[in-house]
């Protein structure tokens, strides 16, 4: 019996150690703890980040930073928060994100796949009742939300998507 609970820790702790070698970080948004792999996110937008800014119209608007968007978010609501974020991106901006590059589209296809990944992990976790979400967090998403729908969609997906470094730093400040 001993030696079972032995080979399951040392199994975990290699699995983890992989993990984290592999470029996955456990990130905390509240109770939910998530893997995920922000260097695999972070070279895909590096690869595209001056074409997709260069698409954008634009500059003098922002819709993750306008008036702190994502600035002074309470640990209680990063959870709701982040579940938020990431359904706004599979479900609004990487689907109008379509470009004549395949280069550019694979970068965001590939981006995409893994916002899908923590997407659904971040939905087990908020199915489960661990994410609470408060005024704060609704009024925050609200504002992304309005900074988004000012725009028309294509561009509004551009300049989202162009921001995703915003959204990885304030990430990994909060992790």
């Amino acid at each position: 019996m001993k030696g079972s609970h032995l080979f399951l820790c040392l199994f975990s702790m290699s699995w983890l150690n992989l993990m984290l070698t592999a470029g996955h970080k456990i990130f905390h948004f509240g109770p939910c703890r998530i893997s995920m792999s922000v260097t695999e996110i972070r070279s895909g937008f590096t690869a595209i980040k001056a074409n997709i800014q260069a698409r954008d119209p634009i500059k003098t608007l922002s819709i993750l930073s306008y008036p702190h968007s994502l600035h002074k978010v309470k640990s209680s609501d990063r959870c709701c928060i982040i579940h938020r974020l990431f359904n706004f991106y599979v479900d609004k901006v990487f689907k109008h994100c379509k470009t004549e590059d395949s280069y550019i589209n694979r970068k965001i296809s590939s981006i995409a796949n893994s916002f899908l990944s923590v997407k659904r992990k971040l939905g087990q976790c908020h199915e489960q009742n661990k994410c609470q979400c408060g005024q704060g967090s609704a009024e925050k998403f609200q504002q992304i939300l309005a900074n988004y729908e000012g725009l028309n969609v294509t561009s509004a997906a551009i300049k989202s998507l162009g921001e995703l470094d915003i959204l990885l730093d304030w990430m990994e400040k909060s992790h």
